[in-house]
């Protein structure tokens, strides 16, 4: 089962729309995770009718409408792996800890908010994973996002994306 993995898009400000390659992968995926911070609606309808499926969350950049439409945090057993959504974790320093606690019956805790990518396991084994920001890479060297499998129960293959500047149209 192939996931893709994304947050912090802010369209239509920060980028006109989503890179091209993205939007290959999502169309490819069985599984679209968004983690929040979408902006406007229409992204949400666009990335609905073009994904077999969608896991997702409302964020902090996020109006009524959204809101009205998707949850503050989502769980969900994909292909054996308990995945939890959430936009917000909270500062890094404590981050693991503070997410076990608060998850203990998640096996992946997909989050965003920071624009930073993320990738850790806890002591108790949930891993976290933040896809950075396909349209915004803030203090990052580039814009991202992720990709996964989920083969017997478990997640593997996690890989970030880096895209090359030109792939993500800046708003005019």
């Amino acid at each position: 089962m192939r996931l893709v993995i994304l947050s912090d898009t802010h369209v239509p400000k920060r980028a006109k729309d989503l890179p091209a390659e993205l939007w290959e992968r999502v169309e490819a995926a069985d599984v679209v995770v968004h983690a929040g911070d979408w902006v406007e609606v229409a992204l949400l309808d666009e990335l609905e009718a073009r994904s077999r499926h969608l896991v997702a969350v409302w964020g902090n950049n996020d109006g009524p409408q959204l809101r009205a439409r998707l949850p503050e945090v989502a769980h969900e057993r994909v292909g054996g792996v308990r995945l939890s959504v959430v936009h917000e974790t909270g500062q890094a320093s404590g981050r693991e800890l503070r997410c076990e606690s608060l998850y203990p019956d998640t096996d992946v805790l997909v989050f965003g908010h920071s624009h930073i990518p993320w990738n850790s396991t806890t002591p108790g084994g949930l891993r976290l994973l933040n896809p950075g920001s396909p349209t915004d890479r803030r203090r990052e060297p580039d814009c991202t996002y992720l990709t996964a499998t989920v083969r017997d129960g478990g997640l593997t293959e996690v890989r970030l994306h880096r895209l090359p500047r030109r792939a993500v149209a800046p708003r005019p």
